[in-house]
């Protein structure tokens, strides 16, 4: 079984910066697909980033050029560096596993961490 917590969330002005950890434990070789989701108030939870354990990367339109995934496999964790922030990226952000890019998409498969809250505002 996999575990996931994620911090690091916070207030930060717009144009500003902040970075987002997911802790990783348990059966980590089960692992194909990590990243990142976010929800804000009212919407449904949306893909942002996400790595395979391959070190592909891929973003949505929305981040790129502002976010950056990366994997820390000594840590067994993994990070988002949020750059450029603006008032749409609010949310609460949620870490997610996957054996593969099919799970990875779909809502109901994989492991998913508590989320941690990002809210830009001036």
């Amino acid at each position: 079984q996999v575990r996931l917590v994620e911090s690091g969330g916070g207030l930060v002005q717009p144009g500003g910066s902040l970075r987002i950890s997911c802790a990783t434990s348990g059966s980590i070789s089960s692992i194909g697909v990590m990243g990142w989701y976010r929800q804000a108030p009212g919407n449904q939870r949306d893909w942002v980033a996400l790595i395979t354990n391959g070190g592909t990367t891929n973003y949505a339109d929305s981040v790129k050029g502002r976010f950056t995934i990366s994997n820390d496999n000594a840590k067994n964790t993994l990070y988002l560096q949020m750059n450029n922030l603006k008032l749409e990226d609010t949310g609460v952000y949620y870490c997610k596993a996957a054996s593969g890019l099919m799970a990875w998409h779909s809502p109901n498969i994989g492991v998913w961490g508590q989320g941690t809250q990002v809210t830009v505002s001036s």
